[in-house]
């Protein structure tokens, strides 16, 4: 295919920037300092550890981490990238690129005209979700020639005839990116021990998070736009913006089977990052959610871990502070 110069309009209009979050229309994914879930809250109860973490519960444990393959079945591309759609049915792709360009970016378009953009890593074949179900997805390679102009490596169509509804959600991905060695993945299975059914599992991983992860406000002043997040790392460190909370809870229940969308989009006037879960029986539960027994609550797990709870509750609300515009 032959390169042409495209200006920064053409290519970056569609692009979503994961670096801090912000206010109004800046493509970020980390609270401004602006926004209510900044403010820390004091002597937050550390429920991280069930009261009976010494009893087996009746639910399964052990850690399921599916593997994306690439197998070569049905591919596209060019001579330094290669994009294995083999199988798009169970909602992935992936992508591998050999070229030499200092900065390459990809764009998947959804059948519904959504644009997806991602930073291509160099000999790493990498996992993107395909999350508009099936229909015709548009897949663009771009390199970077100098300052803010990309060319067209790369660009066509791909059509999947239909995706199964979780497995999108339950497969690693660039920004959900884990298998059995990870070491959020271990843990959640410990944490998970006494677990009777899917509602404590997530009960006990989101507990957990917002009991011993910090909001960094330092990496959300000078994180780079082509931050991806590392489970292992946040949970070393116990720190982390919007987009590593959502990474990493997403990670941890995506390894106990639990189906989970890492979202992107406003919460308020903020550009931010949370987690929606699927329970058996009760559907997707939009927004990380706290269940007492009684009732589900929608929970955020950056605002929950950095300000009270009545707060929360009343900037959450019904769910009407949430607009999704991208979901991983």
């Amino acid at each position: 295919m032959k390169k042409r110069l495209l200006s920064t309009t053409c290519i970056l209009c569609l692009a979503l920037s994961l670096s801090a979050c912000s206010s109004g229309g800046d493509s970020s994914v980390a609270p401004s300092t602006g926004n209510p879930g900044t403010e820390a809250s004091a002597n937050i109860e550390d429920t991280s550890v069930p009261a009976d973490a010494n009893v087996k519960g009746s639910r399964d444990n052990k850690s399921v981490c599916l593997t994306p393959l690439a197998d070569g079945t049905l591919t596209m591309g060019e001579e330094t990238v290669t994009i294995d759609y083999s199988h798009a049915d169970q909602g992935y792709i992936c992508v591998t690129y050999t070229g030499d360009a200092e900065r390459t970016r990809m764009i998947i378009t959804t059948p519904e005209g959504v644009a997806y953009t991602y930073d291509l890593t160099k000999n790493v074949c990498d996992t993107f979700p395909l999350t508009g179900g099936g229909g015709t997805y548009n897949v663009g390679v771009y390199e970077l020639i100098s300052g803010n102009d990309y060319s067209v490596l790369f660009c066509d169509d791909m059509t999947v005839d239909a995706i199964d509804e979780f497995t999108p959600y339950l497969y690693p991905n660039q920004y959900v990116k884990f298998d059995e060695n990870t070491q959020a993945v271990k843990l959640a299975s410990e944490l998970v021990y006494p677990a009777n059914n899917d509602a404590d599992v997530i009960s006990y991983v989101y507990n957990y998070v917002i009991s011993n992860i910090v909001y960094d406000y330092d990496k959300a002043e000078n994180v780079e736009s082509t931050y991806i997040p590392d489970v292992d790392n946040i949970l070393n460190i116990k720190k982390g913006i919007c987009f590593d909370y959502a990474s990493l809870m997403a990670s941890m229940l995506r390894s106990q089977g639990i189906p989970t969308r890492l979202e992107i989009g406003y919460a308020g006037d903020a550009y931010h990052a949370w987690i929606s879960t699927y329970i058996k029986d009760v559907g997707w539960v939009n927004g990380i959610i706290k269940f007492d027994g009684k009732n589900w609550e929608l929970m955020d797990p950056t605002f929950a871990a950095n300000m009270s709870e009545d707060k929360l509750k009343t900037f959450i609300g019904e769910g009407d502070n949430y607009v999704v515009k991208f979901m991983y």
